[in-house]
């Protein structure tokens, strides 16, 4: 049984945000609308006590008048709100009630028809109400009785609901705009309920199908269009005072882990850069609470989100505008999405994704599954100077050597960034620096290692190949002029640059053939795509084909190229890639803050949906080797985060890598930038040496790189707020320390000041009947 009220609003013209509030109960799968006043017909029949009280996902007491729930029932019903108790019977949202339409106001109560029908019963003649032998009378006169009162009854339930509808409309100055069914032509033969607010707003509404001997789950679709160009469909999920916590959708500067713990105001759902207050690099459409309810928006939807802005709620708008969604699917936005509830949030989550994951698996060939497990079990070696004549032949044939002269990490991928060409776009080794390249790779070969280039969508106007572009035209173009005209844009070291339009058909061919050139003569095992985030892509962009926003090109880039590259890694996604393509979290610089943001935005990637994700190296992102040593912030030097310098290369400061080191030893891949043998301390080269053991060890016994919030495999809600810990699979559970100069961590039920010195990492192996802890 669900019996849930939900409530959203539309917002009309955006220098003038009136809200229209639609309130629908969900009951044993039937959808009753308590919009229209003057459809009597969908709304009388609603019993009682399935009248919620106010909107939110969340559990909540009744008050007298109400029944009481048993435990069960309220398990079944987590999107439910708390009814306020200073206003029994009444319908409540965010906005106040009109006092008018109370009930106690109304000349037609209960008590003073109920006094009437006595003063009638009364005056009946006392021979006739005597008479033993009259039973058909008295029959009739009970009949009659019985008649009136289930009338009066079904008169009173109903004014009170038109009442209250009238009251709910009127309080957000649209009283006058009332909802009626939809025309023939307008509704969806689907099933679905439709209600039209005339020139707003109309409403789809039907329950998904679903096998319950498959799962618990149900799903309810949602489907808002607007109906002029000033109203933007938007919905808010309100906890209020409830213990109710989100995951999911993606991360930003001040949202985090879980969500509800930041806030952000409206802001177009793309990827971009976290520390400008934009979403991070790997985003999906998929928000759950711990009360067992998940929002699924639909890819079409221009989705902007809030968070904690005007109250405690997460709030969903469609609105188009000319960069994010510039791209108009329909004349007015449309915002659809799916809301699905189960017993609890582990069980809703493991149905959601299982779907997911079949196909994930599918077509994979051997040498996908070979890469996969040695991405998993070798580490990756990033070579990632700022400037591209720090990047030579010589410079990765000396840094092999030192990871070779370790003698105990395993060889795995040299990761060579953008600057293995002369200009970004050139899709061609840049001779003058790499003569011997190919004596070079080989060397590498025979040591056990693989190579990987880093490439770029992004043609440099510097390129040899922009004036090429240009003429066959395959470059994403200016939109609104003429065609032949590439759209410029920014990127990393790039002041100006155009983007291939990989929609093209002209220009797929044209890429493969640079980089199978490059294959062929060099022997490069592998590639990297540094895809950049939507920002990155020119704010006029046209591509040949329709995109609905500007992450969608990232998705067709990596789908394009997935089964004829070998591909290790993206930079952004906002869609799950083929095995074995890893995706990578965002750049973190080397700092304390920084290493806490790890596991939290970790987290959030994984219950998204990504299971293969790739974390920047360890003890931050710091430019290798000599480069001028800035951070990529607004820090400024390496010195404000006290690195340390041997022979003038920047290094993380030594505590902080050495935590840091202890934390990647347990995530799906480990990657390095600076070597341990760097800082010159046989106590961080012994570490590092038991480290990759114990990595081992466990990729052989536990099967990594599956990472989980505690919350999934431990209950209680003392796991919802955890953001310093995580899980492997089911079974292990680290706790890495992250505080500068801590040597204790703190256990919630069975330990207390656990003693985790400088050499040592906390973390927890399940067995059948207890924890066992190293």
């Amino acid at each position: 049984m669900i019996n849930t009220l939900v409530s959203g609003q539309f917002t009309v013209g955006a220098d003038h945000p009136v809200k229209c509030d639609f309130s629908y109960v969900l009951i044993y799968s039937e959808v009753f609308v308590l919009a229209n006043p003057m459809v009597e017909e969908d709304i009388s029949e609603i019993p009682e006590h399935h009248q919620s009280s106010a909107s939110g996902f969340s559990d909540g007491d009744h008050d007298d008048h109400n029944e009481v729930l048993s435990d069960d029932d309220r398990a079944k019903a987590p999107l439910r709100s708390p009814r306020r108790k200073s206003a029994p019977r009444r319908l409540r949202s965010e906005f106040s009630m009109d006092d008018d339409y109370s009930p106690s106001n109304s000349v037609t109560s209960v008590n003073s028809l109920a006094s009437l029908l006595k003063e009638k019963l009364q005056s009946i003649p006392q021979k006739i109400r005597k008479k033993p032998t009259d039973y058909k009378l008295r029959a009739f006169v009970g009949l009659m009785f019985l008649a009136i009162v289930f009338f009066v009854g079904f008169a009173y339930v109903l004014y009170h609901q038109q009442a209250l509808t009238k009251a709910y409309f009127d309080s957000m100055g649209l009283g006058k705009v009332k909802a009626f069914p939809c025309l023939p032509e307008h509704r969806h033969n689907d099933g679905s309920e439709c209600l039209e607010w005339l020139h707003h707003l109309r409403f789809y509404l039907k329950m998904i199908p679903h096998d319950p001997g498959v799962d618990n789950t149900t799903c309810y679709s949602v489907h808002w269009k607007a109906l002029r160009p000033d109203v933007y469909p938007n919905d808010c999920f309100d906890w209020g005072e409830t213990k109710v916590h989100w995951y999911g959708g993606g991360q930003s500067l001040n949202l985090t882990w879980p969500l509800n713990t930041g806030s952000i105001d409206y802001t177009p759902f793309i990827t971009g850069d976290m520390q400008k207050s934009q979403f991070g690099n790997v985003l999906t459409r998929y928000l759950i609470n711990s009360k067992g309810a998940a929002i699924i928006i639909d890819e079409e939807t221009p989705l902007q989100i809030s968070v904690n802005k005007g109250g405690k709620q997460i709030c969903l708008r469609a609105q188009y505008d000319e960069f994010a969604y510039a791209n108009k699917l329909s004349e007015f936005p449309e915002m659809k999405y799916n809301i699905c509830t189960s017993y609890d949030m582990r069980s809703l989550h493991s149905s959601i994704h299982s779907h997911r994951r079949a196909p994930l698996w599918d077509g994979l060939k051997p040498a996908d599954i070979q890469t996969l497990d040695s991405l998993i079990s070798e580490p990756v070696w990033q070579i990632a100077p700022r400037f591209k004549h720090e990047l030579q032949a010589e410079t990765i044939s000396k840094y092999t050597e030192d990871v070779i002269n370790l003698g105990f990490l395993k060889q795995g991928h040299v990761l060579i960034n953008e600057h293995w060409q002369n200009e970004i776009g050139d899709l061609s080794v840049d001779t003058t620096r790499f003569q011997t390249l190919n004596d070079t790779v080989d060397k590498l070969h025979r040591r056990g290692f693989k190579v990987a280039f880093t490439i770029q969508p992004f043609i440099s106007t510097e390129s040899k190949n922009f004036a090429e572009c240009v003429q066959k035209r395959l470059l994403i173009s200016e939109r609104n002029s003429d065609r032949r005209i590439p759209a410029l844009t920014r990127f990393k070291s790039l002041a100006s640059s155009g983007v291939l339009d990989i929609t093209n058909n002209r220009s797929v061919p044209w890429i493969l053939e640079k980089l199978q050139a490059v294959i062929d003569q060099y022997h490069i095992d592998s590639f990297y795509f540094d895809l950049g985030t939507a920002y990155d892509m020119p704010h006029y962009y046209r591509c040949e084909k329709f995109l609905i926003n500007p992450d969608q090109y990232k998705t067709h880039f990596t789908k394009t190229f997935e089964k004829t590259l070998n591909i290790i890694g993206v930079s952004s996604a906002v869609s799950l890639p083929r095995p074995p393509i890893f995706v990578s979290l965002p750049p973190f610089e080397s700092s304390w803050e920084a290493l806490r943001s790890v596991i939290p935005t970790m987290l959030t990637y994984g219950v998204n949906g990504f299971p293969f994700i790739m974390p920047g190296a360890v003890g931050g992102d710091i430019y290798w080797p000599g480069s001028e040593q800035f951070l990529p912030s607004s820090r400024g030097p390496v010195e404000s985060v006290n690195a340390t310098h041997e022979n003038g290369i920047a290094l993380p400061e030594r505590e902080l890598y050495v935590r840091w080191l202890q934390m990647a030893t347990f995530l799906p891949v480990m990657k390095f930038t600076h070597l341990p043998s760097k800082y010159n301390d046989e106590r961080v080269l012994e570490m590092a040496k038991n480290l990759t053991l114990l990595r081992q060890k466990l990729a052989l016994e536990e099967g990594l790189p599956l990472i989980r919030p505690l919350w999934l495999v431990a209950g209680g809600d003392a796991a919802l707020l955890v953001r310093d810990e995580f899980a492997i699979g089911d079974e292990v559970v680290v706790a890495p320390v992250l505080e500068q100069g801590q040597t204790t961590r703190e256990g919630n039920r069975w330990m207390h000041d656990y003693k985790v010195p400088l050499h040592r990492v906390a973390y927890f192996i399940r067995r059948p009947d207890d924890m066992r802890f190293r």
